[in-house]
């Protein structure tokens, strides 16, 4: 299941990945987490354009598809819708803790999701964690269920 946890920069992306990795695992389940900024160190590729962060949801959902596990968590920006339909997450939480991250072009680009499954609005990690993993459980459980009841309904 491919987990996006988007947010400006600053809003406790990486500190929500952090802590929600070893507490799936605690549950028992297998995880692979990805933070945007490894993946552009990787790449060498620090394009903030419109089309390098186009760039960077291609290599992030990549990432994503190369893990054969139970979640995929990808923290990243993703700023920009044409960004979240290329990621194409199953299950979205937004950090929305913040009102302006340090740079002002992100701030600028920024457009707030319509859709999410979990809206953060601070970044109390103890009081989320606990909400986030109960209703990304919930939906991971409900994704097989369907998986198994109408396998070819993509």
């Amino acid at each position: 299941m491919r987990v996006l946890i988007m947010g400006l920069p600053g809003a406790g992306k990486t500190t929500l990945a952090q802590a929600l990795k070893p507490a799936l695992e605690a549950e028992g389940y297998t995880v692979a987490w990805f933070n945007a900024d490894v993946i552009r160190e990787k790449y060498n590729d620090w394009d903030f354009s419109e089309s390098g962060r186009v760039r960077q949801a291609q290599r992030m959902r990549e990432a994503a598809d190369g893990e054969v596990c139970d979640f995929v968590l990808c923290d990243f920006v993703c700023p920009l819708l044409t960004m979240r339909l290329v990621f194409d997450a199953h299950f979205v939480i937004w950090a929305d803790t913040i009102d302006a991250g340090r740079f002002a072009d992100t701030n600028t680009m920024f457009n707030p999701p319509q859709n999410w499954d979990v809206r953060m609005t601070s970044q109390n990690t103890e009081q989320w964690l606990p909400v986030i993993l109960e209703q990304l459980v919930y939906s991971y459980k409900h994704q097989i269920v369907q998986e198994l009841t109408h396998p070819n309904n993509d």
